[in-house]
């Protein structure tokens, strides 16, 4: 069956297809290697052209937008309600009733890590002592950038006016 003839046939067809693929391996990293190929690794690589832009002081301006103390003031009650919607899932506004979090009624100047019954992961401890206004601005936006170690899986509220809002319902179940 198999003679002399097929297993040089079958050699040679080997060996013609790795020199085929050496040669297309060849000729890629002359294509698309920086530096043709020789030696490019570690060299530094300079970008074609650079594109030089201004600073300018409007622009820094515009990107801070309005003062916490301006965006509070315009805080709406019944908007945070309906915003808090998306937390509710996690968390209750009722004192005492803990969830997956912990209860939210009283929270805006209460102690951070102070709900009752609620087993915190203590990564709350570094914004600060109490959940003033501004604290619970800065956590709602991305809690877990201000408190890394959090527990709360919540990717944050994005919009200003939204953190504004929730912070006002909260604040308006005070007793």
């Amino acid at each position: 069956m198999f003679d002399t003839m097929t297993s040089t046939k079958i050699l040679g067809a080997v060996c013609g297809a790795l020199l085929l693929f050496l040669f297309a391996k060849w000729g890629a990293d002359a294509l698309y290697t920086v530096g043709g190929g020789h030696g490019a690794h570690g060299e530094e690589h300079v970008a074609g052209y650079l594109i030089e832009v201004e600073e300018s002081a409007e622009a820094e301006v515009e990107e801070e937008g309005p003062d916490f103390a301006t965006i509070m003031a315009s805080a709406d009650v019944a908007s945070g309600a309906k915003i808090f919607k998306k937390c509710s899932a996690c968390h209750k506004v009722e004192k005492g009733a803990n969830a997956t979090g912990p209860y939210l009624h009283g929270v805006v100047g209460r102690a951070i890590d102070s709900a009752e019954g609620f087993g915190y992961s203590g990564a709350l401890e570094q914004i600060g002592a109490d959940w003033t206004p501004e604290n619970l601005y800065a956590f709602l936006e991305n809690p877990k950038k201000v408190a890394p170690g959090t527990s709360m899986s919540f990717s944050g509220l994005k919009k200003s006016s939204d953190r504004a809002d929730v912070i006002a319902y909260l604040d308006s179940l005070d007793d």
